[in-house]
């Protein structure tokens, strides 16, 4: 089974696609946010997954059409930038709890700590006249 890190890593690349925003954001739902049960998420980002889902579900569909369909349809581009950016946000919470869970102290070295101070320094500038 896909893990929910997953299906938000898989929908934040569908985002990054060259089509419309509105076709990305339906697309990155259908295929791989819509079968996603909510109890996979960490509880920190739930409230935030729902408020994608209330987004995404909450207009009466013409015939032949879906609710996220209509939803979308409906939305300005600046509504679905908006929600298209709550999910990037909660896969980027999703990123921060997994790193964190990795980490005994939480703590990311980025360079190494071994380094003596002299490796650092410059040599002077002078200027000749």
């Amino acid at each position: 089974m896909i893990s929910a890190w997953d299906c938000f890593h898989c929908a934040c690349l569908e985002l990054v696609r060259s089509t419309p925003i509105k076709q990305r954001l339906v697309s990155a739902y259908r295929r791989h946010l819509a079968s996603l049960p909510e109890d996979q998420l960490p509880s920190d980002v739930r409230e935030f997954f729902g408020q994608v889902l209330r987004s995404l579900g909450g207009v009466q569909p013409l015939r032949g059409e879906d609710a996220v369909a209509a939803s979308v349809r409906k939305m300005s581009n600046q509504e679905a930038d908006d929600c298209a950016a709550l999910i990037v946000e909660i896969f980027g919470l999703m990123c921060r709890d997994r790193v964190t869970a990795n980490r005994p102290n939480g703590v990311v070295q980025l360079h190494g700590v071994d380094c003596a101070p002299a490796e650092f320094e410059a040599p002077a500038l002078v200027a000749n006249s």
